[in-house]
């Protein structure tokens, strides 16, 4: 997979959605044992895993539905460009990269605040979430 992505490689993070953010956070970090700090926004939340890694905890925009539990986690794939409309197009491409290996468009791309992401499902329908994020 080629994008012409400020970072080469793809980082992983999971992705949650919940209807109380901070608290949810803080009962993983609890579960876990580790450290939970506050995310982009308020309603936006890090916690530390264990053997390295993060969950980010969220609660979804108005525009969308909070998931039924179950189907509320997923695996989020993440670069970073320089500019809003550098994101936007890097995003594009990386779309079109996951649909020629199978995967299908589950809401249409949107620059937010933080950079430009899209939720698409893998081929057997699990969410996934592309994440181009600007400093």
């Amino acid at each position: 997979m080629t994008s012409g992505s400020a970072s080469s490689h793809p980082s992983l993070s999971w992705v949650l959605a919940a209807k109380e953010p901070k608290a949810l956070a803080a009962f993983y970090a609890s579960l876990f044992q580790t450290a939970h700090r506050p995310g982009l926004a308020a309603t936006h939340w890090l916690v530390d895993l264990p053997d390295g890694g993060l969950l980010q905890i969220y609660r979804p925009s108005r525009q969308r539905s909070c998931p039924v539990p179950g189907q509320a986690l997923a695996p989020c794939l993440q670069r970073t460009e320089v500019s809003p409309h550098q994101a936007f197009a890097a995003l594009q491409r990386w779309i079109a990269d996951a649909c020629q290996l199978g995967a299908f468009i589950r809401e249409e791309p949107r620059l937010e605040s933080f950079g430009a992401e899209c939720w698409l499902e893998d081929p057997e329908g699990h969410g996934v979430l592309l994440l181009v994020r600007t400093p």
